[in-house]
């Protein structure tokens, strides 16, 4: 059996699934911070000269998944690992976002995507050489043929009930 223990928990404006933005991109005038427990404190050295973060997250308030499902930006069942829908096999998520400050044990962070109170798994630094592609090889798969503007969109209650 695999186990995690939250090093901290992300407190946001989104109390419930709904209405939440899709995607960091879309939740680029929102803000909130991270307090992290005291026992990782220690692990914040350093950090603060980097100007986004990954944040692997679980996904606590998701229950289940199914194999197929219709994500936000489409009307067409598709292959869960072809998109970010919530409900998942290990319920974890992942976003990146931007740190704006960090003082003490609480990291200020904009751009976010996530209910509040989501328990924190890890955080790593986004370094642009290593985690930015190079570009013009980039396929964005079923999502090309929408042109996907996440900038905009806001989660609905697909994801909220077992029938969504």
């Amino acid at each position: 059996m695999i186990t995690y223990e939250p090093v901290g928990f992300i407190h946001t404006p989104f109390r419930s699934l709904n209405s939440i933005p899709i995607q960091p991109v879309a939740g680029r005038n929102f803000q909130g911070y991270i307090d992290i427990l005291p026992e990782y404190h220690e692990c914040l050295q350093d950090l603060a000269g980097f100007s986004h973060i990954i944040l692997i997250y679980h996904f606590h308030l998701s229950q289940g998944f199914t194999s197929q499902v219709v994500p936000f930006l489409d009307k067409v069942p598709r292959g869960l690992f072809a998109t970010r829908a919530p409900r998942r096999p290990n319920q974890i998520g992942l976003s990146t976002v931007s740190l704006d400050r960090i003082e003490k044990n609480r990291l200020f962070i904009s751009n976010i995507d996530i209910v509040d109170g989501t328990p924190l798994l890890d955080i790593k630094p986004w370094i642009q050489a290593a985690d930015c592609p190079d570009l013009t090889s980039i396929r964005s798969g079923w999502l090309e043929e929408k042109g996907a503007d996440f900038a905009a969109r806001f989660s609905d209650n697909r994801f909220t009930d077992q029938d969504g």
